[in-house]
């Protein structure tokens, strides 16, 4: 019994940590860029898109579809950064248990 009581709080520590780690990920926030930095976009840690940077030499008439091609790879260079990011701080916030295909734990 003494072993499921220190399991129990372990349990409960754990949740508290992937807590903390899903409100700090709330706070988070990434950019992408492409084209040398010529757009730049900012994701929140939500996946919301905050913000974007367009450099005027796109604004240019005929620009238009280099302009929605490095709109793109930005978002996703922002996107698989906000990703990695997420997954490495549930990952330390799960400790131990982190990959082990708990019911109900979020996978890493």
């Amino acid at each position: 019994m003494k072993d499921l009581n220190q399991l129990m709080k372990q349990a409960q520590a754990m949740q508290q940590k992937l807590a903390d780690a899903q409100a700090r990920l709330a706070e988070l926030s990434v950019e992408g860029t492409s084209g040398g930095g010529m757009v730049k976009v900012q994701l929140k840690g939500t996946g919301e898109l905050a913000r974007v940077d367009i450099d005027e030499s796109l604004m240019a008439p005929g620009e238009g579809e280099v302009l929605a091609d490095l709109f793109v790879a930005a978002h996703a260079d922002a996107k698989r950064k906000l990703d990695a990011q997420q997954a490495e701080m549930m990952r330390e916030a799960a400790g131990p248990l982190a990959g082990m295909g708990l019911p109900g734990m979020p996978k890493f």
